[in-house]
Protein backbone atom coordinates (compact mmCIF):
# COMPACT_ATOMS: atom_id res chain seq x y z
CA UNK A 1 0.00 0.00 0.00
CA UNK A 2 1.50 3.15 -1.37
CA UNK A 3 1.97 5.94 1.27
CA UNK A 4 1.62 10.07 0.64
CA UNK A 5 5.23 10.15 0.73
CA UNK A 6 5.47 7.68 -1.90
CA UNK A 7 2.62 10.23 -3.91
CA UNK A 8 4.88 12.87 -3.66
CA UNK A 9 8.11 11.50 -4.27
CA UNK A 10 6.16 10.59 -7.69
CA UNK A 11 4.82 13.64 -8.43
CA UNK A 12 7.15 16.11 -6.77
CA UNK A 13 6.60 18.34 -3.97
CA UNK A 14 6.55 22.13 -5.30
CA UNK A 15 4.34 23.88 -3.59
CA UNK A 16 2.00 26.73 -5.07
CA UNK A 17 0.90 29.40 -2.84
CA UNK A 18 -0.56 32.95 -2.50
CA UNK A 19 -0.73 35.21 0.36
CA UNK A 20 -4.36 36.09 1.66
CA UNK A 21 -3.85 39.61 0.94
CA UNK A 22 -3.77 38.95 -2.97
CA UNK A 23 -6.71 39.33 -4.98
CA UNK A 24 -8.63 36.99 -5.98
CA UNK A 25 -8.23 37.21 -9.51
CA UNK A 26 -4.60 37.00 -9.25
CA UNK A 27 -5.12 33.83 -7.50
CA UNK A 28 -7.70 32.46 -10.59
CA UNK A 29 -4.69 33.61 -13.12
CA UNK A 30 -2.09 31.78 -11.12
CA UNK A 31 -4.42 28.41 -11.18
CA UNK A 32 -4.85 28.57 -14.91
CA UNK A 33 -1.80 29.60 -15.72
CA UNK A 34 -0.90 26.51 -13.48
CA UNK A 35 -3.24 24.17 -14.59
CA UNK A 36 -4.52 23.67 -10.88
CA UNK A 37 -7.54 24.10 -9.37
CA UNK A 38 -6.07 25.30 -5.92
CA UNK A 39 -3.87 27.39 -4.03
CA UNK A 40 -2.71 27.11 -0.48
CA UNK A 41 -2.86 30.36 1.12
CA UNK A 42 0.69 30.96 3.03
CA UNK A 43 1.21 34.35 5.50
CA UNK A 44 5.36 33.57 5.28
CA UNK A 45 6.08 29.83 5.60
CA UNK A 46 2.69 29.46 7.59
CA UNK A 47 -0.27 27.75 5.73
CA UNK A 48 -3.80 29.45 7.02
CA UNK A 49 -6.18 28.58 4.14
CA UNK A 50 -6.66 26.85 0.75
CA UNK A 51 -8.55 28.61 -2.08
CA UNK A 52 -10.26 26.76 -4.65
CA UNK A 53 -11.83 27.18 -7.84
CA UNK A 54 -14.76 26.10 -6.39
CA UNK A 55 -14.68 28.65 -3.68
CA UNK A 56 -14.14 31.24 -6.50
CA UNK A 57 -17.47 30.40 -8.34
CA UNK A 58 -19.38 29.80 -5.44
CA UNK A 59 -18.24 32.67 -3.15
CA UNK A 60 -17.29 35.56 -5.95
CA UNK A 61 -19.04 34.78 -9.14
CA UNK A 62 -22.45 33.47 -7.79
CA UNK A 63 -22.62 36.79 -5.39
CA UNK A 64 -21.47 39.42 -8.30
CA UNK A 65 -18.92 40.22 -6.71
CA UNK A 66 -15.35 41.48 -7.69
CA UNK A 67 -12.25 39.15 -8.04
CA UNK A 68 -10.60 42.52 -8.17
CA UNK A 69 -11.15 43.91 -4.68
CA UNK A 70 -12.05 40.50 -3.07
CA UNK A 71 -9.26 39.24 -1.12
CA UNK A 72 -8.56 35.41 -1.08
CA UNK A 73 -8.62 35.65 2.78
CA UNK A 74 -12.53 36.40 2.17
CA UNK A 75 -13.17 33.16 0.21
CA UNK A 76 -10.66 30.92 1.12
CA UNK A 77 -11.29 27.68 3.82
CA UNK A 78 -9.33 28.59 7.19
CA UNK A 79 -10.01 25.29 8.65
CA UNK A 80 -7.68 23.43 6.48
CA UNK A 81 -7.33 19.06 7.08
CA UNK A 82 -3.97 17.88 6.07
CA UNK A 83 -2.42 14.69 6.16
CA UNK A 84 1.53 13.35 6.43
CA UNK A 85 4.01 11.57 4.67
CA UNK A 86 3.29 8.05 6.54
CA UNK A 87 -0.44 8.10 5.74
CA UNK A 88 -1.48 5.77 3.65
CA UNK A 89 -3.62 6.60 0.65
CA UNK A 90 -6.58 4.83 1.15
CA UNK A 91 -6.87 6.65 4.20
CA UNK A 92 -6.72 9.66 2.29
CA UNK A 93 -9.21 8.78 -0.20
CA UNK A 94 -12.03 7.75 2.22
CA UNK A 95 -11.07 11.42 4.30
CA UNK A 96 -11.33 13.43 0.96
CA UNK A 97 -14.52 11.37 0.13
CA UNK A 98 -16.23 11.97 3.48
CA UNK A 99 -15.33 15.45 3.78
CA UNK A 100 -16.11 16.36 0.17
CA UNK A 101 -12.75 18.04 -0.88
CA UNK A 102 -10.44 17.37 -3.72
CA UNK A 103 -6.92 18.86 -2.22
CA UNK A 104 -4.90 18.12 0.80
CA UNK A 105 -1.83 19.40 1.82
CA UNK A 106 0.88 17.33 3.16
CA UNK A 107 2.61 18.69 6.26
CA UNK A 108 5.03 18.04 9.11
CA UNK A 109 4.52 19.76 11.96
CA UNK A 110 4.21 23.42 10.40
CA UNK A 111 6.06 23.28 8.04
CA UNK A 112 3.91 22.38 4.19
CA UNK A 113 5.55 19.39 1.80
CA UNK A 114 3.16 19.63 -0.72
CA UNK A 115 -0.05 19.12 -1.52
CA UNK A 116 -1.91 15.75 -2.95
CA UNK A 117 -5.26 15.66 -5.05
CA UNK A 118 -8.00 13.68 -5.84
CA UNK A 119 -6.82 12.69 -8.80
CA UNK A 120 -3.24 11.92 -7.65
CA UNK A 121 -4.89 9.41 -5.51
CA UNK A 122 -7.05 8.18 -8.16
CA UNK A 123 -3.80 7.38 -10.09
CA UNK A 124 -1.99 5.57 -7.90
CA UNK A 125 -4.78 3.08 -7.01
CA UNK A 126 -5.22 2.81 -10.13
CA UNK A 127 -1.41 1.47 -10.53
CA UNK A 128 -1.62 -0.13 -7.31
CA UNK A 129 -4.78 -2.45 -8.90
CA UNK A 130 -3.00 -3.16 -12.18
CA UNK A 131 0.45 -4.35 -10.25
CA UNK A 132 -1.74 -6.54 -8.13
CA UNK A 133 -3.73 -7.91 -11.63
CA UNK A 134 -0.56 -7.92 -12.98
CA UNK A 135 0.90 -10.60 -10.09
CA UNK A 136 -2.06 -12.98 -10.75
CA UNK A 137 -1.48 -13.41 -14.29
CA UNK A 138 1.83 -14.14 -13.89
CA UNK A 139 2.37 -18.39 -13.98
CA UNK A 140 3.16 -20.10 -10.54
CA UNK A 141 6.33 -20.90 -10.68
Amino acid sequence: MQQVGDLLSDKGSEVISIAPEAPVAVAVELMSERGIGSLLVMQDSQLCGIVTERDYARKVLVSGTSSETTRVADIMTADVLTTSVEQNIDECMMLMTEKRIRHLPVVDGDRVLGIISIGDLMKAIISDNQRALGALDRPAE
